[in-house]
């Protein structure tokens, strides 16, 4: 588990093919390396990734097809930089909110301007997951804990404060920037315990508006 905090900006060294997979060799930055282990769990853009290989300045992992494709870890090239967080202990200051490191799909950014010192992001949503973002609810931006603005449709607006752009990798966010997106870990299983005996259903649809209205929670 993570908080969405992000602790430094790393960047990719290598990406070294393997049968198909990808590892991954990051240098930390200003990550704090102190007590990591081989076998922990480090967040690179919101992923949760396990450390394999760790040196002075740096670690390695391991990505998957699977993970290389639904994510944007299968943009990454040699210099780019990645946000890094490193899995919450028991004490850890909760400054964020609950981040799993399991990305749920891939946005875009669509708008980038400046308000103040702060800037404006509107992003857009897979449109499977616009249910899951409420206005004023949390949202996880390639590792970063954030919260939503605005709601229209799959698009959504961020505020993103000074701070957050120099210690972030959104502060290269471009039209069309594509984003790892992490929706809140509340709605996920609020939507599967509402199901109630239906979740054990062979292939579930989930939620529909039929079946909403059938057990009196719409009219």
């Amino acid at each position: 588990m993570f908080t969405g905090i992000i602790q430094s900006v790393g960047t990719v060294r290598r990406l070294e093919p393997r049968g198909g997979d990808v590892r991954l060799g990051i240098a930390t930055g200003k990550l704090p390396m102190a007590g990591v282990a081989l076998g922990d769990s480090i967040a690179v853009n919101g992923v949760c990734l396990t450390a394999v290989a760790l040196g002075p300045d740096e670690f390695s992992a391991d990505c998957s097809r699977e993970t290389l494709s639904l994510t944007t870890l299968g943009d990454l090239v040699p210099g780019s930089p990645v946000n890094l967080e490193k899995a919450l202990t028991l004490s850890t200051p909760l400054g964020g909110h609950l981040v799993s490191g399991h990305v749920d799909g891939v946005g875009r950014v669509l708008e980038r301007r400046e308000d103040a010192r702060s800037w404006r992001l509107r992003i857009e949503a897979p449109a499977e997951l616009a249910r899951y973002i409420a206005h004023k609810g949390s949202i996880c931006v390639d590792g970063v804990s954030l919260t939503v603005n605005v709601v229209d449709g799959p698009c959504f607006d961020l505020n993103i404060v000074p701070h957050t752009l120099e210690e972030t990798v959104i502060v290269h966010y471009q039209p069309g920037t594509r984003v790892n997106l992490e929706v809140d870990l509340i709605a996920r299983y609020l939507e599967r315990l509402l199901l109630g005996d239906r979740a054990a259903e062979p292939r579930s649809r989930g939620l529909t508006l039929e079946f909403l209205a059938e057990h009196g929670f719409v009219r």
